[in-house]
């Protein structure tokens, strides 16, 4: 079972929530939800279950989505409203996508990972790696939006993480590939809201 949800906050809801960054943010999506896992499971980076991508918003307030293999509690601010994934939601062979990912590569000799900066390096690794997600993607049905840089302090350690939008339109290659990654999500970053398939059939 799949539940989408949309958090709905207002300006004075973030701020008793103290929503300052990735992490704050981070952490309001997780307290929604019960904490299934062992220690051992997240040493063993086990999924949440969760993952979401933040819509932003306006001077009225913030918007965010959500995807889980679980039910969100009722918030003690804000507003979720949700609906269960359809059984049939996943069995279309081509769907429009946006999704909020960290496009990363590793450098030659299984080196560090590095950030692609552009946005003509960022479109040819995601149709370059999207077979390996269960669909394909055309670079002519594709446009990489906002490219971002988040800094944020988690334990007392800055974490860096770069973000680019990408939107389009794919096709499915691989049935339970495609599921996985839009139950599990793509890509690094989940965590912190990236990896969410937002995606509409065609």
């Amino acid at each position: 079972m799949m539940i989408a949800s949309v958090l709905h906050l207002s300006r004075a809801d973030c701020k008793a929530l103290n929503i300052r960054d990735a992490y704050s943010l981070h952490r309001v999506v997780y307290d929604l939800f019960d904490d299934i896992r062992t220690e051992s499971e997240k040493q063993q980076a086990v999924s949440s279950g969760i993952l979401y991508a933040d819509k932003g918003g306006d001077f009225r307030g913030r918007k965010i989505l959500m995807l889980s293999n679980r039910q969100p509690n009722a918030p003690i601010h804000g507003e979720i409203s949700m609906k269960k994934i359809a059984d049939d939601f996943l069995d279309y062979p081509h769907y429009r996508f946006e999704i909020v990912i960290n496009p990363t590569k590793r450098q030659s000799g299984g080196g560090k990972l590095i950030p692609l900066r552009t946005r003509e390096n960022i479109a040819k690794w995601f149709v370059e790696k999207a077979p390996q997600w269960g669909f394909e993607v055309r670079a002519e049905h594709l446009a990489v939006g906002n490219v971002s840089v988040k800094r944020f302090e988690k334990d007392g350690r800055t974490i860096t993480q770069s973000q680019a939008q990408i939107l389009g339109q794919l096709t499915v290659i691989d049935k339970e590939k495609f599921a996985k990654s839009f139950q599990q999500g793509i890509g690094r970053g989940r965590s912190f809201g990236c990896g969410l398939l937002q995606i509409v059939p065609i």
